[in-house]
């Protein structure tokens, strides 16, 4: 080895850098086969092309300076057996993940079959076989460039006698309307630039009254003062077209909610434990603002929001649950998925699956975006690529699956509750405001050299300093230039163009290559995948000899690309985009704008970007001769140039904002459109309550109390989801009018009534109405029957005696008890336990599913009757009939029949409630696994265990206990902040929902001994849904007597966010 003493310096260099460095290797070939191992050539052959050249080198001189022979001989012996190790390792983790993935793709194809055998039981033979054949005509792959000319109405100026509020939500990164810092950190990023000017196009839609893009609010030193103002105005548009004078809240706005620790900046990984905190805060401005834009636009009937639309996944989730809050539609755009990330991670073998989720949060990102799927009606996209082969890998959505139900929803035939989101593809807008379109003009051909002076002697005009950087490393910078602009990310793959161009002559001679690889300083300093493309990049510049041919500066400014683009057009010159996968290709559309031809990547958005604008060639980005040809074809065939430029700004209109809006408008309206099936009343008997503001960003809306209250004809009997009256179920509507002959009638003229106390007084509003706040009791405290423990009545009593204690407050002070139990079961336990049902305002029965109104909604019997409200407000998604079919066939798998894991509950399970009585443990699925398949079979539900795991129940997507919270907030006007929520250490499977948010929470220890929490999840995520630093959350020891309950919460009555 003493012949290659800088091959063995290199080696040993890898040696230093650590063995992470030489993970993406390619697989080793096998020892044993090779007879004598010659490490040399092993290193060469299949190491060196694999690490990071700047670090080795460096660390190259420095060895072989400073070591002997025989230490290198024996390090490079060691370094041979951990190459070894690591490269079985690496093909382990390869065959996990085919054993992973074949045994999905079973799962889908059971599932399909499974969905198909259920859907088709009820039509008649036709039918069948129209079912058969739209599973055959799903199964054959067609991809279509997604057309703005569809069947569906177009938005149109005839709109503008709408008045919409749009809410959109991107919650990480710094978002500012101006001098955005793009690129800062990971977070702050095109997504940032995507969603404020979405924000300000869609307010200049005919028919868009206000959007509010919602962010978070950070009050750190560490950033720029303006992330910390409430509030910051995009747009405003005081008059119409017809100078008519549109509204004071008219216009774009950012909206920033604090959340989270308030004087710190957190990265995307650390916001989940906080988003219940800006669920809550977001709705209390949303609340305000409708009953703002109501006094303005509504003619005093608040204006709810037209629709919610998440923006990545932390977003995807806040949206779901203020869907579910408000009953109206949610829109989702992914930007960037989970589950995608977590292949791709998964692919290079160097981190477990676990260490990928410490380090990502990738598991709770993916369950976030599941969600998203359960909730949205549309989930928008940037090509089609990104639905079949990223949204594809999801639970929530199946490409064959969804197109039968879509077609079964057009011809009117039952889906059982199934259901799948409408994916449509919207490429994103542009702003073309800066570039000046011309026609083929002769210009092009004499200007460059007019303005950087010509062959005649003329002076140069003032030209953009850019362009002086880029034409000081050309010999001639009068031929046509091909330019590239990406990050310097090896799947950018620069060092492939580099190659072609280095190795076509004719092109050399033809053509200039620019090379933009983002800013640098120095490449030492630079991460190693950047570092290690630059050195490359520089290599084989020096081997090609390509010098004064090819342009690489240092440093550009974003407000200099426009006048790089325009630089490459006026010497007649080509963008390329030859990335080995291009998930959209927004710069390819900048290109086209500034009438650039393209060539570009085969693979992902740039197909449908051809497609639609016609102005270019599409080539393998692996094919490095096929790169060269499609270059020199383009420069140096003129006609085909010309005609590409032309297309590319004939077409260009299809990425415009205001095409982009006209689209997603459209798309909007065409969902199933839900919204909040209440109407307000100001009833002059009523007793009006302040309602504080929630934080602070909301200071400058003056009145903060929104009356809502029941209309007894439009909402109580006219106003249920047509959804449910629609999908086989029971007439919700006649039920609700049997209700009602029973309810009792308020007297109001009746003379025995005068000088009564208004406390006395029967309404047919809920007390609710008139507290300042709410206690709510979850002590899931159960026996191994699933029956209430005794303590929990003496608990109960001492929570009553301890808010009592307050005498201030008492008065202002409900109470209310959340339970899985169902309602009939709870009045027995609160009769057992001889406490009044009257004393409590609310009950929430069966883990959310029914809400009911002690000494309101009654029968002269004394029975109660859950609230139809809510009953209509839950229905979304809710096919009773089909998920209790499955369910069961999932509980007990064939062959177990005659042992069955669970059986029905009946007494349990109401309209909406199915539940099961779980008779071994050991058999029953954990409810994400249940959950997961579910969600492959189009179920969107709400799975969960309960009463010391000896219940199964299943509820709406929308309801639940900690959701039935956000609904007595919306729909009475209760002020979350002032809600007190009081809970065990632990107890059924939605425990974890219950804790966050912006209510307070007191955790009483020792009082659930056991709970269900263990059949929750495979993967403990508790730490990214429960902050552990909160200031609305505290705990007391079990067994406290009511003097130290009530210290406790006066406590917790200071705290806030």
């Amino acid at each position: 080895m003493a012949g290659n003493e800088w091959i063995n310096g290199y080696l040993e260099a890898i040696l230093d850098s650590g063995a992470a460095a030489i993970e993406e290797q390619k697989p080793m070939v096998d020892l044993r086969e090779r007879g004598h191992f010659n490490p040399t050539k092993y290193f060469v052959e299949e190491v060196v092309t694999g690490v990071d050249e700047t670090d080795l080198h460096r660390t190259w001189i420095k060895v072989v300076a400073t070591r002997n022979a025989r230490e290198r001989s024996s390090r490079l012996e060691n370094m041979c057996w951990r190459i070894w190790h690591l490269t079985r390792k690496k093909k382990q983790l390869e065959w996990e993940e085919l054993q992973r993935l074949a045994k999905r793709r079973w799962e889908r194809e059971l599932v399909r079959k499974d969905a198909t055998e259920d859907l088709a039981e009820d039509l008649s033979e036709g039918e069948k076989g129209d079912t058969v054949s739209e599973l055959i005509h799903a199964e054959t792959p067609r991809v279509s460039f997604h057309s703005n000319a569809s069947s569906l109405e177009l938005w149109s100026d005839d709109k503008k006698e709408k008045k919409l509020y749009i809410i959109l939500i991107s919650l990480h990164g710094l978002v500012r309307g101006e001098n955005m810092e793009l690129g800062r950190d990971s977070d702050t990023g095109g997504q940032v630039k995507y969603v404020v000017e979405l924000s300000r196009a869609l307010a200049k839609m005919p028919g868009v009254y206000r959007v509010d893009l919602f962010t978070r609010q950070v009050l750190s030193p560490e950033v720029d003062w303006s992330y910390g103002e409430p509030t910051e105005m995009l747009t405003t548009a005081s008059e119409d077209a017809d100078g008519n004078d549109v509204g004071e809240s008219s216009g774009a706005y950012i909206i920033r909610i604090p959340f989270g620790p308030r004087d710190k900046y957190l990265h995307k990984e650390l916001l989940w434990p906080y988003i219940q905190e800006f669920v809550d805060g977001a709705l209390a401005h949303i609340l305000n603002m409708s009953k703002v834009l109501g006094e303005q636009v509504g003619g005093g009937q608040p204006v709810w929001p037209y629709v919610i639309h998440g923006h990545y996944a932390d977003a995807g989730d806040s949206a779901a649950l203020l869907s579910g809050a408000l009953n109206v539609p949610m829109v989702l755009t992914g930007h960037s998925l989970g589950r995608n990330k977590l292949e791709q991670l998964l692919k290079q073998g160097r981190q477990s699956k676990e260490d990928i989720n410490s380090m990502y949060k990738i598991m709770r990102r993916i369950e976030a975006e599941e969600l998203s799927l359960d909730v949205a009606e549309l989930v928008i996209t940037s090509t089609q690529q990104e639905i079949e082969e990223q949204w594809g890998l999801y639970d929530g959505f199946d490409v064959k699956l969804e197109k039968i139900l879509r077609a079964r929803a057009r011809r009117g035939v039952n889906c059982h509750g199934r259901y799948m989101p409408r994916m449509v593809v919207i490429p994103p807008g542009m702003d073309f405001s800066s570039v000046v379109v011309q026609e083929d003009a002769s210009e092009v051909d004499g200007e460059l050299p007019t303005v950087i002076g010509g062959t005649d002697g003329s002076s140069p005009k003032a030209i953009p300093t850019i362009w002086s950087e880029v034409m000081r490393f050309l010999t001639n910078p009068h031929k046509p230039m091909i330019l590239a602009l990406s990050r310097p990310d090896p799947k950018k793959n620069i060092t492939t163009l580099l190659k072609a161009f280095g190795e076509c002559r004719p092109l050399r001679e033809l053509a200039n290559l620019t090379l933009i690889m983002g800013n640098r300083d120095d490449i030492d300093e630079m991460t190693g995948g950047n570092a290690s493309v630059l050195i490359t990049v520089l290599k084989l510049i020096d081997k090609y000899d390509l010098y004064g041919l090819v342009a690489y500066p240092k440093h550009h400014k974003q407000t200099d690309v426009p006048d790089i683009y325009r630089l490459a057009a006026k010497t007649k010159g080509v963008f390329i985009n030859p990335a080995l996968v291009e998930p959209f290709g927004l710069t390819l559309i900048e290109a086209a704008a500034h009438g650039l031809p393209m060539v570009a990547t085969k693979n992902g958005g740039p197909v449908d970007i051809q497609r639609a604008l016609n102005n270019g060639l599409l080539v393998d980005p692996h094919d490095q001769q096929a790169i060269a040809d499609a270059l020199l074809k383009l420069v140096s065939e003129k006609n085909l140039w010309h005609d590409c430029r032309r297309n590319g700004w004939k077409n260009i209109h299809l990425y415009s904002w205001p095409e982009h809006c006209r689209t997603y408008l459209t798309k909007v309206a065409a969902c199933r459109m839900r919204h909040t099936q209440w109407k307000t009343d100001t009833p002059g008997d009523e007793v009006s309550a302040e309602v504080s503001s929630l934080n602070d960003s909301l200071k400058d809306v003056h009145d903060m109390s929104l009356r809502l209250s029941v209309d007894d004809k439009a909402s109580l009997t006219g106003s249920l989801d047509p959804v449910a009256s629609s999908s086989g179920e029971p007439d919700v509507q006649d039920q609700v009018k049997r209700v009602l002959s029973k309810i009792k009638k308020p007297e109001t003229n009746s003379k025995e009534n005068e000088g009564v106390k208004l406390e006395n007084v029967p309404s047919k509003y809920p007390i609710l109405r008139r507290r300042h706040r709410l206690v709510v009791l979850i002590l899931d405290c159960y026996d191994s029957n699933g029956l209430p423990e005794k303590k929990m009545a003496q608990i109960i009593q001492d929570i009553f005696k301890a808010v009592r204690l307050d005498t201030q407050n008492a008065k202002f002070t409900g109470f209310a008890i959340s339970t899985a139990m169902p309602v009939s079961e709870t009045m027995e336990f609160l009769k057992s336990a001889k406490i009044q049902v009257n004393e409590f305002d609310a009950l929430i029965c069966g883990s959310g599913s029914e809400v009911y109104y002690p000494g309101t909604y009654t029968a002269e019997d004394g029975k109660l009757f859950a609230d139809p409200d809510y009953a209509s407000h839950i229905a979304f998604h809710w096919g009773y009939e089909g998920l209790k079919k499955t369910i069961w066939k999932l509980m007990n798998p064939e062959g177990e029949q005659k042992s069955p894991c669970a059986e029905e509950d009946v007494k349990s399970s109401n309209a909406h409630c199915v539940a099961y009585f779980v008779k071994e443990l050991s058999k029953a699925k954990k409810v994400d696994d249940l959950r997961q398949k579910l969600r492959m079979r189009g179920l969107r539900c709400h799975p969960m265990y309960c009463r010391n795991s000896t219940r199964m129940q299943v509820v709406p997507l929308l309801a639940s206990r900690a959701q039935a919270l956000r609904y007595l907030f919306v729909r009475w006007r209760l002020n979350v902040a002032n809600m007190f929520v009081i809970v065990g250490e632990t107890g059924d499977t939605d425990y974890e929902e219950l804790i966050a948010g912006a209510h307070k929470t007191l955790i009483m220890k020792e009082v659930v001994t056991k709970g269900s929490e263990a059949l929750l999840r495979t993967t403990d995520l508790r730490n990214d849904i429960v902050p552990s630093d909160s200031l609305l959350i505290a705990s007391i020891k079990g067994g406290a007597t009511p003097e130290e309950i009530s210290e406790a919460l006066k406590a917790l009555s200071k705290a806030s966010l």
